[in-house]
């Protein structure tokens, strides 16, 4: 709450004085040049009074908008769309599995994701893997398979509310358009993981954006 009340108290005292500031040398952005600190948190009160954003991380916290909006900048996305698809899991941000399949479709360098369906002797699902072609040299890129075998020895299908026991075809889609994207097009994700593998490692038990 002292954050938040910082915050706020200089979005306050903002001033068309605030414009005549130095600045550093190198690339600009919101934390070393003042020009765009000013702006960015008049941007952010705006964005933190509006019910567009979700509740609970964003909304009435323009802290927290801030740090959406800077990584929208970085990211050339809007600064809803961050705030749409960025969960919070115990402190640790992290993408949507929706977005994930989403960012590598729409960065330009790859045919749309494919998930193949891998099965065993017996036609029973064993696991899955993710596939795209890379547009400029026509080569198919295949991503780490991800397997029950895998899913078991990691714990994911233990940890409580575990989606893997109600909806693991869509959570092996998820997680092999995270293990494609890191192994491709890391870029995409800039660093960050996506909330299905924070869940399966910080559990399922705890609330985040939309819950």
């Amino acid at each position: 709450m002292d954050e938040e009340k910082k915050v706020t108290e200089e979005l306050a005292t903002t001033s068309p004085q605030d414009q005549a500031v130095a600045v550093v040398d190198g690339p600009q952005n919101i934390w070393n040049n003042e020009v765009l600190y000013k702006r960015a948190l008049g941007q952010c009160k705006i964005l933190a009074q509006s019910d567009l954003v979700p509740e609970g991380t964003y909304r009435g916290k323009p802290a927290n908008c801030l740090i959406a909006l800077d990584m929208a900048y970085r990211m050339n996305m809007s600064p809803l769309n961050v705030m749409q698809n960025l969960f919070i899991v115990k402190g640790k941000p992290g993408w949507s599995g929706q977005y994930c399949i989403a960012a590598i479709n729409a960065c330009g360098r790859f045919t749309p994701l494919e998930f193949i369906r891998m099965v065993d002797d017996k036609g029973e699902l064993k696991g899955y893997y993710a596939q795209a072609t890379n547009i400029a040299t026509q080569k198919i890129c295949e991503g780490s398979p991800v397997t029950w075998d895998m899913v078991k020895a990691e714990g994911w299908l233990d940890k409580a509310g575990s989606k893997w026991k109600t909806m693991p075809e869509q959570m092996f889609r998820y997680r092999c358009a995270a293990f494609f994207a890191r192994t491709y097009c890391p870029e995409v994700l800039n660093g960050l993981q996506t909330v299905e593998e924070l869940r399966d490692v910080r559990g399922y038990d705890v609330v985040t954006i939309d819950d």
